[in-house]
């Protein structure tokens, strides 16, 4: 009989495995079998506990975003601001946790199983949906709506392209020198935004009253009360 606690510890497991062997492989060129061997289990029990190669990676995935998401939370707790808070998500996307050949080829094949599995093409869509959202709100007080947009975007952008040239190139920028140029790009703009000028600056206040007729004199009772009343 199968003891009592044992299929969360080798769920767990077979997660970190199937991250592990996408790490050292390079994709999803994987089997179940040696991501089996890896987590000291059978290909039959895997099978029993996700029914699939993909429902393991996409298992795989949710574990890792679920672990992106609480660095973000730790670090956004502490951070003080608007902007302290972009920071902090930036510097939970370079973090050594997350940014990682391991981690980094996970994403790499997420991206790729996203163009023909309707599943993992959900959960991304939920993951950019989350951060544009994240990104947009702290932006927003900061330089506006249109603005906040276009920047998270780009922020956004930056974040994944940083992801697949490390995944594709040998000589792509390390944690610390990816973090630093995204940070750069996100002061570049937070700087231009403070400093566009607000079109109504300069203007006249316009006059409520442009356009009308003179007022009448007013009624008595207006101009004057009573010391009865």
């Amino acid at each position: 009989m199968p003891r009592i606690g044992m299929e969360p510890l080798r769920r767990e497991s077979l997660i970190r495995a199937t991250i592990a062997e996408i790490g050292r492989v390079g994709s999803l060129d994987v089997t179940v079998g040696k991501i089996a061997a890896r987590a000291g289990v059978s290909a039959a029990l895997a099978h029993h506990y996700f029914g699939s190669k993909d429902q393991i990676f996409l298992a795989a995935m949710r574990h890792i975003l679920r672990e992106f998401g609480a660095s973000v939370r730790i670090r956004q707790a502490a951070a003080q601001g608007s902007a302290a808070r972009i920071r902090a998500l930036v510097e939970a996307s370079f973090s050594p946790e997350q940014f990682d050949r391991e981690c980094v080829a996970s994403w790499l094949a997420f991206y790729v199983l996203a163009q023909t599995s309707p599943e993992a093409a959900r959960l991304l869509r939920v993951y950019a949906r989350r951060l544009d959202s994240n990104l947009v709100h702290d932006l927003r007080p900061l330089v506006g709506e249109a603005p906040a947009r276009r920047i998270a975007q780009g922020i956004a952008s930056m974040i994944d392209g940083l992801y697949i040239r490390c995944a594709l190139q040998d000589r792509a920028p390390g944690a610390a020198e990816a973090k630093r140029l995204t940070l750069d790009y996100v002061d570049l703009h937070l700087a231009e935004g403070r400093a566009a000028p607000d079109p109504n600056e300069g203007r006249a206040a316009p006059d409520p009253n442009e356009g009308r007729a003179a007022p009448g004199p007013k009624p008595l009772r207006e101009v004057r009360r009573l010391p009865a009343e």
